[in-house]
């Protein structure tokens, strides 16, 4: 719990007393390998703080070809936002790639907490602030630099991941073919 009271003090500083409402409404879990942590056609219901291990999120198009948009991690929040906030299925599967450990929290939980913590609501606002600004910056890498280009900001933000999963979830998350791939590393 401690990397999670890390993580979300740098969003700005917490008291004691909102640290202790987060405390009490987190429930440790974990996600082996393989596991989902929201599945396509689900409705979202929870976040969660992945405080150990890798997710993807991911789509497949009407072929069944997946393709890889987001890997979280550790340390990350996680969860189908579009989801929780739309109400509607999620859209976007989230899967573990190793085995993690989480901190899991109701959405309805953190609205109602929300409500009656000027803290809380701040939180998730540079949360989601944060969310937006990342999302934008990813959509104009993949439009505006070269595979190469991309591939190095990968590893520079996700350090030791290539080394922990299969080579094709990066070639998907990258927009390239797993060959393509393979000739840049070369390099």
């Amino acid at each position: 719990m401690k990397n999670l009271f890390s993580y979300l003090n740098q969003y700005g500083p917490l008291s004691e007393s909102t640290l202790e409402i987060i405390q009490s409404a987190c429930v440790y879990d974990e996600l082996k390998k393989d596991d989902y942590f929201v599945r396509e056609g689900e409705y979202a219901n929870e976040i969660a703080f992945l405080e150990q291990g890798a997710v993807r999120a991911f789509y497949t198009n009407k072929q069944g070809k997946e393709y890889n948009k987001t890997f979280f991690t550790a340390p990350a929040i996680i969860g189908s936002y579009a989801s929780l906030i739309s109400k509607e299925k999620n859209r976007l599967p989230q899967q573990a790639l190793s085995d993690c450990a989480i901190w899991r929290i109701s959405f309805d939980v953190i609205e109602r907490l929300s409500g009656n913590s000027i803290e809380l609501e701040r939180l998730r606002r540079n949360i989601a602030e944060q969310f937006f600004v990342w999302n934008e910056k990813k959509q104009l890498e993949m439009a505006l630099l070269d595979a190469k280009e991309r591939y190095l900001i990968f590893k520079d933000e996700h350090p030791g991941l290539e080394e922990t999963i299969p080579q094709y979830h990066i070639a998907s998350y990258l927009g390239i073919s797993a060959t393509q791939l393979s000739r840049i590393r070369k390099k």
